[in-house]
């Protein structure tokens, strides 16, 4: 069985212009699935985009950082920053928090269940969950989104740790791969025992590449990501591709210019790939998990966001 491979774009709906990526980018074959922002500026428009094309997996990208909430404030006071009616601004802001403990995780399964079912009631099949700046490196994201998961009929999450083989490529800054391979030495096997506790009610991956690449993914550098792929394993290459255009300068992200770089790069790469003999499969997330089969049949039926969950 060869190595089956999912290319997925964060921030979808952050953006017209990553909206514009996203679809363009999948009509191309050069991208199989995203994750939907339920807070994004653009995300009506990224619904349609994603209504309009049923072969694109469309996941939930939990925002627990650096946004604003669905819930009210009031319901979810660990999770909001000084202004108390948004999330703290950064990633390690948010960390230090939750490693101190003072992040309940009610919060956190109320304002991702509300996030979840924003998408279901605007008709999106969430085939997976992830979280932006992959907040669930830690066992107090990881454990409540896999509760919701479960409650909520998402068949997998993603694996927020990047792999040897592909930290090994040395891409990114030195510094960045330090951290990471720090986080997936310590958090690593706790993940994957919160995985083994869910008995395969929710799936994943083997890893996900291309983590230490962020705003460093170029057309060389995603040709050599593309060519290391082991010939066996289910993988998720994440992208961050977009158009860097005045909405984009509108909203808080350090991709800008890169985005630009990504989509480039993945226009000019993964379709040619594609027609290679010994290509990897390609597939979205909907592949993954206890629900792939009754997809495939047709006979997987959704939840619609208006079921009791917590």
């Amino acid at each position: 069985m060869p190595a089956r491979l999912i290319i997925n774009a964060d921030d979808f709906g952050l953006t017209p212009g990553i909206n514009r990526a996203v679809c363009e980018l999948h009509h191309a074959g050069a991208i199989t699935s995203t994750t939907l922002m339920a807070t994004g500026p653009a995300f009506e428009e990224a619904v349609q985009i994603a209504l309009a094309n049923p072969t694109l997996g469309v996941g939930c990208h939990i925002v627990l950082t650096d946004g604003v909430p669905v819930s009210h404030p009031y319901d979810i006071p660990t999770l909001l920053g000084a202004d108390g009616k948004t999330f703290r601004p950064s990633l390690m802001d948010f960390a230090q928090a939750v490693l101190r403990g003072t992040v309940r995780e009610n919060d956190i399964l109320r304002e991702a269940s509300a996030q979840i079912q924003k998408l279901q009631r605007a008709g999106i099949d969430i085939t997976h969950l992830d979280t932006h700046k992959h907040a669930h490196i830690f066992p107090a994201v990881s454990r409540p989104l896999l509760h919701i998961a479960e409650r909520c009929g998402i068949g997998a999450i993603r694996n927020p740790f990047e792999p040897g083989w592909s930290l090994a490529l040395n891409q990114g800054t030195r510094a960045r791969r330090l951290v990471l391979k720090a986080l997936c030495h310590y958090f690593g096997p706790r993940f994957l025992d919160e995985m083994r506790r869910t008995q395969q009610e929710v799936g994943t991956t083997d890893g996900t590449i291309s983590i230490s690449a962020t705003g460093d993914l170029t057309i060389h550098t995603l040709a050599q990501t593309l060519t290391s792929i082991p010939d066996h394993g289910t993988w998720e290459l994440v992208v961050h591709p977009g158009y860097n255009d005045a909405a984009l300068d509108a909203v808080t992200t350090r991709l800008r210019h890169h985005r630009d770089v990504e989509r480039e790069a993945l226009m000019h790469q993964v379709p040619a790939l594609r027609m290679h003999p010994h290509s990897p499969e390609f597939i979205h997330y909907g592949s993954v998990g206890p629900f792939n089969v009754l997809r495939e049949i047709g006979q997987f039926f959704p939840q619609t966001g208006y079921e009791k969950v917590l």
